[in-house]
């Protein structure tokens, strides 16, 4: 596996594999590498004759008093796994903005709700990374785990929206054996926390199952309220019901989104759940 930390070098391996017929797959990350991430890649390795990873901790996708700082960087780690997974290039700029950057990527409608009410400029900063890295690695198809629902979505408008020769594939969220979504913050929780955690992922098919049972979405959300409450030192931040394709209101048949975003502790953890009627 090559580790490649500058533009033109991985340009120069994919002009390679080009040149020899071969497909890309691409995994784009922030690193601290788990079970989920590992998934998107066995997947990539299965559709494509070569996987790039890119591991780079975007700081234009974090606002003011979030954690970039504190973000983890397990780096050895991340080659480590990727080295094992089969990975072909693990992709890792020192650098990936000049200094003088001034050009923005806004998908407008998808930005806007869920995690885009509460933390402005965070869907400009993943498109336009995102895009930045496609141009970069030019892959056939780029894999996204559906834990982060509407960065999947926001990619799926900006492929479509700006003609970029990329399959956008979203893949299922993986969980643990409680069933709390796999994330790279899960580190941050404490033990008794991560015995807790797992109430959000509860709360949101205590939700599916209201809404299934045709109650409607109010009292969907008091039923995940319900259980949400009883996480001692948790703050929700949204609970919402939203069409899955436009993630406004939706049809009052559905299908629908149950999105949650809660605070368990200092750690934002978010989940959601796709409800067929």
């Amino acid at each position: 596996m090559k580790i490649l930390r500058a533009v033109e070098p991985m340009r120069e391996a994919v002009r390679m594999w080009r040149r020899q017929g071969k497909t890309v797959g691409f995994v784009p990350t922030m690193g601290a590498l788990h079970e989920g991430h590992l998934s998107l890649i066995h997947r990539a390795r299965v559709e494509n004759d070569r996987v790039v990873v890119s591991v780079f901790v975007n700081p234009t996708q974090f606002g003011p008093g979030e954690d970039l700082t504190r973000y983890p960087r397990p780096f050895r780690r991340d080659a480590a796994l990727c080295r094992r997974a089969g990975v072909e290039a693990l992709f890792a700029p020192r650098s990936f903005y000049p200094l003088d950057y001034q050009t923005w990527v806004t998908v407008e409608t998808l930005s806007q709700p869920l995690c885009g009410r509460f933390r402005p400029g965070h869907f400009r900063g993943v498109a336009t990374v995102v895009l930045k890295l496609f141009n970069v690695v030019q892959p056939d198809r780029a894999y996204f785990g559906q834990k982060d629902y509407q960065q999947w979505r926001v990619i799926e408008r900006l492929v479509r929206d700006l003609d970029v020769p990329v399959t956008v594939v979203g893949c299922p969220t993986v969980r643990d054996k409680a069933g709390l979504a796999l994330s790279s913050r899960n580190a941050y929780l404490s033990a008794e926390e991560r015995t807790a955690a797992p109430l959000l992922a509860r709360s949101l098919r205590d939700a599916g199952q209201v809404l299934k049972s045709g109650q409607g979405v109010a009292a969907a959300r008091r039923a995940a309220r319900a259980v949400l409450g009883r996480i001692g030192n948790a703050r929700v931040q949204y609970l919402d019901v939203v069409d899955p394709f436009t993630l406004a209101d939706p049809r009052p048949d559905g299908p629908w989104l149950v999105a949650a975003a809660v605070y368990v502790g200092r750690t934002r953890l978010i989940d959601n759940r796709w409800v067929k009627p």
